[in-house]
């Protein structure tokens, strides 16, 4: 190849490279978090998100409801007819600190103070059969504040479950927005699980 066969090539690369730091820059602005997507790896969130759906997420003070908590989060019983993803309530990303591997994506569900007895406020169908009383949940009354989360699709509160204590404001990376099916599939694909 001559000097001028290659130019064209280089201008072909460099304009490519640049057209993907436009679109990265813009999808960050709009999101305020980086990466601006997540892949989702399991069914805990079906029907309303499926594995290798990929999410548009948001950071958690971004475009809040009315109903939102000082932390920008809209839970499932506050929600006042604010939805996503075909329930009410924000559907939050999350990683506690001990957490080995990906965060997990389920839906806020309701609030507690440190110290509170949630047995009393959670849904009786969203708890370990046979459990009565506080005292037989994990994670009640509860060691910190945060929220109770769940996935559309688990029988069972993450924090009934030892899943996750209650989910702090300061373990929310972002807020779930809109979703693309199977478009995740190739970022799981490049992590070596299968969509």
């Amino acid at each position: 190849m001559g000097d001028d066969e290659q130019k064209p090539l280089w201008r072909d690369l460099a304009e490519t490279v640049g057209t993907v730091l436009l679109v990265g820059a813009v999808l960050f602005a709009l999101s305020g978090v980086w990466p601006p997507m997540v892949a989702v790896e399991s069914g805990s969130m079906e029907p309303h998100m499926s594995k290798g759906d990929l999410i548009f997420v948001t950071g958690p003070e971004r475009y809040t409801a009315p109903a939102a908590t000082d932390g920008g989060v809209v839970t499932r019983d506050a929600s006042q007819g604010y939805e996503r993803f075909g329930m009410r309530g924000d559907v939050v990303v999350y990683a506690p600190p001990d957490r080995r591997g990906s965060p997990i994506i389920h839906r806020a569900m309701f609030h507690v103070e440190a110290g509170e007895n949630w047995y009393d406020e959670a849904n009786r169908s969203a708890l370990p059969t046979g459990v009565e009383s506080c005292a037989e949940l994990a994670n009640c009354p509860a060691p910190n504040a945060g929220y109770i989360t769940k996935g559309d699709a688990n029988p069972t509160y993450d924090q009934a479950i030892r899943r996750a204590p209650p989910v702090k404001d300061a373990w929310i990376q972002s807020k779930a927005t809109v979703g693309a099916p199977y478009l995740g599939c190739v970022r799981l694909a490049l992590t070596g699980q299968a969509c």
